[in-house]
């Protein structure tokens, strides 16, 4: 599989210059917009983010959709492929939709920790421009199920594990749609601030660091019951 290595980490170099909607004492500190604690006790880095900013998300390509069809109670997760907190969080997220039919889940790419993080988002991505949402997000639970470092070659064979051989989803993968859908998602989550994989965004709030399956849950409830992620006592 041929990854345009150049591209790639002009992308990356481009997300890291962007401009942070949080500040490194806001992540070193747990200071945040709300008084978030996480399942550990500890608080949890928080910070109310720009409207026009998060406002993009929804219109963001390669986003792969999960559980409720309604987008009134939404949360997003920026992911990356060799994280081991987001291999945890994938598990309990998709118990969350399971347990809860009005939350909408969206899965976006934030491929920083290395070129191999990269290469397997390319591949989803191809999967979800070929096959549809379904089977990307079995892809997406099937690889953050398997232990050990996750790259281009693992989720090529992954991929044809699901039924797609390398012969088709390799030149989907190395184009230039997938290039630059990649690039865009990486972008907005440099912009965002959300420096911390996994990092999720919910009722206009970026929390950097995944805090665990009850504080994540809380913040689904608090956003049914009054749309933010905490609600006023």
């Amino acid at each position: 599989m041929i990854f345009d290595r150049r591209r790639i980490l002009q992308g990356a170099a481009l997300a890291l210059l962007a401009p942070s909607s949080f500040t490194a004492a806001q992540a070193q500190s747990g200071e945040g917009w709300h008084p978030l604690k996480g399942d550990d006790g500890k608080p949890v880095a928080n910070a109310r983010l720009p409207v026009e900013l998060t406002g993009e998300i929804e219109h963001l390509p390669g986003v792969i959709w999960v559980g409720s069809k309604s987008s009134a109670v939404t949360l997003y997760e920026f992911y990356d492929y060799n994280c081991p907190y987001c291999r945890v969080a994938a598990k309990d997220l998709h118990a969350l939709v399971r347990k809860r039919p009005e939350l909408r889940l969206g899965l976006i790419n934030n491929a920083i920790l290395s070129l191999g993080s990269m290469q397997a988002a390319k591949v989803e991505l191809a999967l979800l421009l070929l096959k549809g949402p379904v089977v990307a997000y079995d892809f997406h639970q099937r690889l953050f199920a398997m232990s050990g470092t996750n790259d281009g070659q693992r989720a090529l064979k992954l991929a044809e594990d699901l039924g797609v051989p390398r012969r088709q989803i390799e030149p989907t993968a190395d184009s230039k749609k997938v290039g630059g859908m990649l690039r865009e998602q990486s972008s907005l989550a440099a912009n965002l601030g959300l420096a911390a994989t996994p990092s999720f965004v919910a009722g206009g709030v970026g929390v950097l660091g995944y805090p665990g399956p009850r504080t994540i849950g809380g913040i689904v409830a608090a956003l049914d019951r009054c749309g933010e992620v905490v609600c006023p006592s």
